[in-house]
């Protein structure tokens, strides 16, 4: 199974690359993690709906067909290490490749995050992009050191 995270943005600040390089290296062939960055719209006088559809356009791209879709949602369904830990053990089982999208500055094109398979939320609290790419990926390592057994999550 392979996790693509798709993200609008294409300029993180060294501290967060290697971070998530250090967990990415981390994964088992079986469960392999690929970055996808896309362009971020340049903002200007640009109503938000022409800036959704170009940056929507560019993560469609980005996204092999056949992908399940897991849209991060301020407003999706918030999840426990154990339950995140459930759900990439499903992927697995169902044999899906999945692509965990991060919008841009405005989030993503309503349209878009309603046709995804799945809605979730890191967090209550505003995070910055690069900090999303950081946490997602440590929270996707958590899961599968749970499902493999590993004393990586405490209760």
């Amino acid at each position: 199974m392979k996790i693509f995270i798709v993200a609008v943005g294409q300029h993180v600040p060294d501290w967060a690359q290697t971070a998530y390089d250090d967990y990415a290296k981390r994964f088992p062939p079986e469960l392999k993690v690929e970055l996808k960055a896309v362009k971020t719209e340049p903002r200007g006088s640009k109503t938000v709906e022409t800036l959704y559809a170009a940056e929507r356009k560019r993560i469609e791209a980005a996204i092999p067909r056949g992908t399940r879709i897991v849209a991060l949602d301020e407003r999706g369904t918030n999840l426990t290490t154990k339950a995140l830990a459930q759900r990439v053990k499903g992927w697995q089982l169902e044999g899906d490749d999945v692509a965990l999208i991060i919008g841009g500055p405005d989030g993503l094109d309503p349209e878009f995050k309603a046709a995804a398979h799945e809605r979730i939320r890191l967090s209550d609290m505003t995070l910055p992009h690069a900090m999303v790419r950081v946490l997602l990926i440590e929270q996707l390592y958590r899961a599968w050191s749970v499902n493999a057994g590993h004393p990586y999550h405490r209760e």
